[in-house]
């Protein structure tokens, strides 16, 4: 009797230390399989090559829009920033980009507010462009980041009397929203497709390449996020701009194919947020309410069809392999100005929002 109990413990013990060995062992590929995927999806990003692509490049803009090139430390790494709009005092417009590009990718909404009166400070992220970085690292860099252009700015005497602005898209939409955890003096936030926290992009991003896999796998991007950015990483855009009271200006296209306009969106937020001074625009026009086309014109949305027809049957000719210098012929022909004109309506309600919020 005392040997079938003491085997039936020792299967009992046996089992138990074998399901916390597979709990262990998943526990290890989990987190090697997360790190992995993760790391993968916040690459470093150098400069396009301006000669085979139709945005803007600033050496056609300079003798217009000239600007000064300053820098500032994020954590280890320098990041390169632009002013422009260099004497005037309306305030300063404060650009965060999104992943993926700098702040020349977003020369038509600079120049823009430039134009509007508004001095501008742009810089590229950790990772991206002329910036150090080996990596973007990952969704909260965005935020370290920005917090760091904002403590240099605090620093310069020439921005003492400006009243400071923030506009961002996408992964700086979430970036300038989430900044008003912090105690700085901010006078208005235009957040464009921005999502509400790091971890539901994440999610988000992660269950249309993996599927509801990505629902397992939630604990370890939980943990290795913390691992990164600390307690940055556990922030939402839905509690700072509740603790703030700062008058902020949500945008989002209702068929954003990256950052869902019913899911991890801030603006799918909009029954927690109690601040009063929030203002919305949903654009659901077809063909410009995505996560990048709601910033073109009707204009340059047509130009940039023209283009695409005509790149396509370029492809076709070379049998899907175009020669670099007959890439560099096409593009040298494009209107720069008319495939990246914007969408005035909108930034003009940007402009609106920004002039009331500093009560010009």
């Amino acid at each position: 009797m005392k040997i079938q109990q003491w085997g039936k413990k020792r299967t009992i013990k046996f089992v138990g230390l074998s399901i916390v060995g597979i709990i262990v062992l998943f526990s290890i590929i989990s987190m090697v399989i997360v790190m992995f995927i993760y790391n993968g999806q916040f690459p470093r990003y150098e400069r396009h090559d301006t000669t085979v692509t139709a945005g803007l490049r600033y050496e056609d803009l300079e003798e217009q829009y000239p600007r000064s090139l300053v820098s500032f430390k994020s954590g280890n790494n320098r990041l390169q920033g632009y002013v422009y709009g260099l004497n005037q005092e309306q305030g300063l417009v404060v650009v965060a980009h999104g992943l993926g590009g700098g702040a020349d990718s977003y020369l038509s909404q600079i120049t823009y507010f430039v134009d509007q009166g508004w001095r501008v400070f742009a810089y590229d992220a950790t990772g991206s462009f002329d910036s150090e970085g080996k990596t973007t690292k990952g969704f909260p860099q965005a935020l370290i980041d920005l917090d760091a252009a904002l403590t240099h700015i605090n620093t310069q005497e020439e921005f003492v009397t400006l009243p400071i602005l923030l506009f961002g898209h996408s992964w700086g939409g979430y970036a300038v929203a989430n900044l008003l955890h912090y105690n700085y003096e901010i006078a208005g936030v235009a957040t464009v497709s921005g999502a509400n926290s790091s971890m539901e992009m994440i999610i988000e991003q992660g269950r249309s390449m993996m599927g509801g896999f990505i629902n397992i796998q939630y604990p370890y991007l939980w943990l290795y996020q913390r691992i990164l950015f600390g307690e940055t990483a556990s922030l939402n855009a839905v509690d700072a701009i509740n603790r703030s009271n700062v008058p902020v200006l949500i945008i989002h296209g209702t068929e954003d194919e990256l950052v869902a306009y019913e899911g991890s969106s801030i603006i799918s937020n909009l029954d927690a947020i109690t601040n009063p001074k929030v203002r919305t625009i949903s654009l659901s026009e077809p063909g410009r309410s995505g996560h990048n086309n709601l910033f073109r014109s009707n204009a340059g949305m047509d130009y940039i069809e023209e283009i695409n027809i005509a790149y396509r049957k370029l492809y076709d000719r070379y049998e899907h392999n175009i020669p670099h210098e007959v890439k560099q012929d096409f593009y040298s022909e494009i209107d720069r100005a008319l495939a990246q004109d914007l969408n005035r309506d909108l930034m003009d309600e940007i402009q609106s929002f920004f002039l009331k919020s500093t009560g010009k």
